[in-house]
């Protein structure tokens, strides 16, 4: 790890480049650095983005076909550390994140730079319920895959990672390139070893957002994810085990 602390905000966006401008020109107000990838989407969202960053002094890294959000924000973080960047605040493009609970997720990050920073989401009347009771499951899964609570939400895209831990792990696993990305690089970094630490943040669905979630195709990941996670503790149950009692003895 760098014993230099230099962070930036990586955006992922895929054809709702239109939802991004007042989250990038906020940050860019406050004098953090941006990369924002363009994940494959159309003539309109390009052009749209490359205006956009031009306009506001950011990074636009493009990667052409599209090929998830766990891909773009990867691709992102590669980026950023090939830069100089330290650590990188992972936000999404289509302003259910609260941009201005960054500062938090910056502070945590300084004060605590061998962790990750993830959000949890504290939501408001436009989360639809289906969504909200069925992230449920997947924390139940996180916490047998880690056999710990230490992980509160593992799907909130809206966290701070050191960037040096982040790389060697892409290096050495094949992460989930979608929707199953999120859920399972904090596992695996908490298998690694990085404390992760949770900060509240409000998270709405805007009225006029979309989500690029595939119904058949991401379940399907997700679920595989799962059990591929599942296997991964078993074999790592006497290492958990053993940080466990460590903790319990200290």
């Amino acid at each position: 790890m760098t014993d230099t602390f230099r962070l930036c905000v990586v955006i992922p966006v895929y054809n709702h480049a239109h939802l991004l401008s007042p989250s990038l020109r906020y940050l860019r107000g406050q004098g953090i650095d941006c990369i924002v990838v363009n994940d494959g989407g159309d003539a309109e969202a390009g052009h749209t983005l490359q205006a956009l960053c031009t306009e506001t002094g950011s990074e636009l890294v493009e990667q052409h076909p599209n090929g998830g959000k766990g891909s773009a924000v990867l691709l992102g973080m590669h980026h950023a550390y090939n830069l100089g960047y330290s650590h990188a605040v992972q936000i999404d493009a289509d302003g259910q994140h609260n941009v201005e609970d960054t500062g938090l997720l910056i502070a945590e990050a300084q004060a605590h730079p061998k962790a990750v920073i993830a959000g949890i989401p504290q939501y408001d009347a436009s989360v639809p319920k289906h969504r909200l009771y069925s992230r449920y499951i997947t924390h139940f899964w996180v916490w047998v895959e880690t056999l710990s609570f230490d992980i509160k939400d593992s799907m909130c895209g809206f966290r701070a990672y050191p960037l040096q831990p982040v790389i060697e792990l892409a290096r050495d696993v094949k992460i989930g390139a979608r929707m199953d990305f999120d859920t399972e690089i904090l596992v695996r970094l908490y298998w690694r070893g990085l404390r992760v630490i949770s900060v509240p943040t409000k998270v709405i669905y805007p009225e006029q957002g979309y989500s690029n979630f595939r119904l058949w195709g991401d379940n399907v990941a997700i679920s595989w994810m799962h059990t591929r996670l599942v296997v991964g503790m078993i074999l790592r149950s006497p290492v958990l085990i053993a940080r466990k009692l460590r903790r319990w003895l200290a």
